[in-house]
């Protein structure tokens, strides 16, 4: 219930009016059944215009943070998490990917969409950075479709150095669904780098071929 406050009474109109959101191709997205969307990163708020846009409910992986940090803030963001139904993992330990992976595929076993950024994090620059192999490994475990999604303008809406949003034209195309069959490491590499280029040809953005993460921690040390 929570969910569809939240998009449609309590944030939805605000990010509405902030963004005045362009959608192009949401007729891609299935009306029932098991789904992976899978976006570029680009701002805090781009899983929240996803959630806007898409006409499921979309859930996410959110790091345990997001549920035990203490202070007002974390109260809300853990208020926010489990009002909407998102799933908490621990990423610090060994198992981390592992338990990730397996909360994915249980939200597809169960007809859901799942809502990922196989960058892993926001890019730094905005560019489009390697992707994770883990959204395509759950699609061919699951045999879930994935769909490639980019944004654009969220950056400008909810920069890296402010702290309030700004309004901002927001665009979102969707892509076709691609479908994965099993393949070993060196195929699951592969099919993830033509996930990624489908991402940078539709939104035009430079490609670089390392993960962002690592990509920031150079610049932080140069």
């Amino acid at each position: 219930m929570w969910y569809w406050l939240l998009k449609h009474v309590l944030v939805g109109p605000l990010l509405k009016l902030l963004g005045r959101p362009e959608i192009e191709g949401l007729h891609h997205v299935p009306a029932d059944g098991p789904v992976i969307i899978a976006a570029n990163h680009l701002a805090v708020v781009d899983s929240l215009y996803l959630c806007l846009v898409l006409p499921r409910k979309v859930t996410f992986i959110a790091k345990q943070e997001y549920f035990t940090t203490k202070g007002f803030r974390g109260r809300v963001n853990r208020w926010v998490m489990n009002a909407t139904g998102q799933v908490p993992v621990d990423r610090t330990g060994g198992q981390a990917g592992g338990d990730s992976l397996a909360a994915a595929a249980r939200i597809l076993r169960a007809g859901g969409v799942w809502g990922i950024h196989p960058e892993g994090t926001r890019s730094p620059d905005g560019r489009i950075y390697r992707g994770r192999t883990g959204v395509i490994r759950v699609a061919m475990q699951t045999g879930a479709p994935v769909i490639p999604v980019v944004l654009s303008g969220t950056d400008r809406m909810n920069p890296r150095d402010r702290r309030f949003l700004r309004p901002a034209k927001v665009r979102i195309s969707i892509g076709r669904p691609r479908y994965f069959v099993p393949a070993d490491r060196y195929g699951v590499r592969q099919a993830t780098d033509e996930l990624m280029a489908d991402l940078v040809r539709r939104s035009g953005r430079p490609y670089v071929d390392c993960y962002a993460a690592t990509f920031k921690d150079r610049a932080d040390a140069a």
